[in-house]
């Protein structure tokens, strides 16, 4: 799923939500709210249907493997509390989440793409798996190589990055640093994740 390279348009009309966000996935939501296909589907969606559409969704939007999501889930069950919310604080805890959030590039899949390529570091040693969990104090800087400064620079203006409480961002340094760990309200993504608890403890 983190690599998943098919039309992300139909991906956002089949999901009904802005998962990827580049400007042609974008338009194309936009334009047509109803799901791709030949003909309208106006039966309505068994709970089944509707709980895998949501793991389809956190699969989509955090760019996870079946694999991945499970061992994410299997981290987080036995610690009691909020199974549903402790997953999704899991989730934006990745780099290239935050990465993307905080205003570094304008997709998750560029997030991930400049991360693999060794141009992010944390606390000043180069990361390259997307999937990395940062913790509080942790700081995100791009390597000092005159290209990625002067490439990041540029995104960093044309992204839309967000007021996060829990990361600050300094775009003139590009740095960001991770204040805490994410809250409830800090999730990006509108999901039904109880339903997504429920089809994964089967």
């Amino acid at each position: 799923m983190g690599r998943y390279a098919g039309p992300k348009a139909r991906i956002n009309r089949r999901l009904g939500a802005l998962i990827y966000e580049n400007s042609g996935a974008s338009r194309a939501l936009e334009r047509r709210e109803a799901p791709p296909g030949m003909h309208a589907r106006s039966k309505r969606p068994s709970n089944y249907g509707t709980a895998l559409q949501m793991k389809q969704k956190i699969k989509h939007y955090y760019g996870l493997g079946e694999r991945q999501l499970r061992r994410n889930f299997e981290n987080v069950r036995h610690k009691g509390g909020d199974i549903g919310l402790m997953l999704l604080q899991l989730c934006e805890r990745r780099l290239d989440n935050v990465v993307r959030r905080a205003g570094f590039t304008k997709t998750r899949p560029q997030a991930r793409q400049g991360i693999t390529h060794g141009h992010f570091q944390v606390n000043g040693i180069k990361v390259t798996k997307p999937s990395y969990l940062l913790r509080p104090g942790d700081v995100i800087t791009v390597r000092n190589r005159e290209n990625l400064l002067t490439a990041y620079r540029g995104l960093c203006d044309q992204a839309q990055g967000e007021r996060l409480e829990w990361v600050t961002f300094d775009p003139d340094t590009l740095r960001a640093t991770v204040q805490g760990n994410p809250g409830p309200s800090d999730i990006s993504l509108p999901v039904d994740v109880n339903m997504v608890v429920e089809f994964l403890s089967r």
